[in-house]
């Protein structure tokens, strides 16, 4: 599979000097970034003008969705077009994880370099750490970044009881820092920014693509000088504010390279706030709850889309869709084949572009946990299943970076919520809707039918095998 990948870049490279240049793709990952936590959504206490400005001159996603709400099944999704129960990975795979994302599975980076694409990657990879599941086997050119969560490390003060190995950041294959201090994590919005900005630089004359994948604002929350202390918001806002400045340093570079007209970015979140840390968390109001549970805090998240020309600027997009989408995307509006496989996203770029023609809503299934089927979505329409969920209640808010306990809470029975007037999730609509009801019923009935469901210990007949 891999030499036929390299084979097909060589030929598309070839194909490419005849021919009009495709758009370079620029995907920008924030990792507990929360619905509510930029400026353009709502924040408060700090200031984001990079990315309002992207969201002027470009398009809001206001229902856009995260396939599920933790980091390794969220980034898996989102680089495959598959639901993450489809490709084997759940939760977040600690370090040594046994399993890692499939090396016969086609990311968004190996089908854009079979395309002739220059393919590179900064940040948080968190899809297995052995060699053969990293970036730089699964399409990447250039790596660097860190193999899974920054809190993974022996400085973290909830660390497990088993302890973490040390915190090792790479270059390629290559481990450059072997164990990283907090001088070290104050510098990785930094040293990521630098290293997309040199990509750009480097690669303008040929179409490219790259994944910045920014470690914060997962806890532990780091910041470097320039921003520390900047905000009333604290170390979070200046956390943010930074992460601001990365956007601003990326679209510079684009519009001082001249590839401002022929590069989409797309800025995103892996899932919702981590709100059992309190101050050093975000906040994804007015929806309910945040990461780790299937309700919309823990899901839906901030997305904007700049393609200046080609997606109108300062417009709202209010139809569902969902990371898993992103690939289908890409491929449509590159050119690139799409993966041999079967795929569970859609194009969407008749909605990024604003195309008014109504189409039927779309539906998505949400999984959490190990292969629970927790969700259904179709539109504005939400079935949430019986299951049990993680919440803080009433426990005061966290303070200085240690986090509250949370407690646990069921659904009992379906419920089904209208978002377009309930985003809130307060008003169940399972007895009044019975039609409606019964519709996405089987909507998960086809899901577990497919993936399985281990709530009702059934298995699916279209999974796929991960790493192991």
């Amino acid at each position: 599979m891999k030499l036929r990948i390299l084979f097909l870049a060589f030929l598309s490279t070839l194909t490419l000097r005849a021919e009009v240049r495709p758009p370079n793709v620029i995907v920008i990952l924030c990792d507990d970034l929360g619905y509510a936590d930029i400026g353009c959504f709502g924040a408060k206490g700090y200031a984001t003008p990079n990315l309002d400005l992207m969201a002027a001159e470009g398009r809001r996603f206001t229902n856009f969705h995260v396939s599920s709400a933790v980091c390794s099944a969220s980034r898996s999704a989102l680089l495959t077009g598959c639901y993450h129960s489809r490709v084997g990975i759940h939760g977040a795979l600690p370090p040594h994880s046994k399993t890692g994302l499939n090396p016969s599975e086609t990311t968004i980076a190996e089908m854009l370099k079979a395309r002739g694409y220059a393919t590179g990657m900064a940040g948080k990879w968190h899809l297995g750490d052995r060699a053969d599941w990293m970036p730089m086997r699964q399409g990447f050119d250039e790596y660097l970044g860190l193999p899974y969560s920054n809190d993974m490390w022996p400085r973290h003060p909830e660390v497990r009881q088993d302890g973490y190995p040390p915190l090792a950041m790479y270059e390629g294959e290559k481990v450059i820092i072997p164990s990283m201090t907090h001088a070290d994590q104050s510098q990785l919005t930094t040293r990521y920014t630098e290293r997309a900005v040199a990509f750009i630089e480097q690669h303008k004359e040929q179409p490219f693509f790259f994944y910045l994948a920014h470690n914060m604002p997962h806890v532990p929350l780091h910041v470097s000088d320039k921003f520390a202390g900047k905000t009333t918001r604290g170390l979070f806002g200046d956390v943010i504010e930074e992460i601001d400045w990365s956007v601003g340093q990326v679209l510079d570079a684009l519009k001082r390279n001249g590839l401002d007209e022929n590069t989409l970015v797309v800025f995103t979140s892996d899932n919702g706030p981590w709100l059992s840390y309190g101050d050093h968390a975000g906040s994804a109001e007015p929806l309910r709850e945040g990461k780790g549970t299937s309700w919309e805090g823990g899901t839906r998240v901030p997305c904007i889309l700049r393609w200046p020309g080609k997606i109108p600027a300062g417009s709202v997009c209010q139809e569902a869709a969902m990371t898993i989408d992103l690939l289908p995307t890409i491929a449509a509006i590159t050119g690139a084949k799409l993966p041999e496989v079967k795929l569970d996203g859609q194009n969407i770029w008749p909605d990024i572009a604003g195309d008014a023609t109504p189409h039927a809503p779309r539906s998505y299934w949400i999984y959490y946990a190990q292969n629970e089927l927790q969700a259904v979505m179709r539109g504005n329409l939400k079935l949430v299943l019986a299951h049990t969920y993680r919440t803080l209640g009433d426990t005061p808010k966290a303070t200085g970076g240690v986090p509250a306990k949370y407690h646990a809470n069921k659904v009992e029975k379906p419920e089904l919520y209208d978002l377009a007037s309930d985003l809130s999730e307060a008003k169940d609509l399972a007895d009044s809707k019975p039609e409606l009801l019964a519709e996405l019923l089987q909507s998960a009935e086809q899901a577990r039918t497919e993936l399985g469901d281990s709530l009702t210990q059934r298995k699916g007949s279209a999974n796929r095998e991960p790493g192991r």
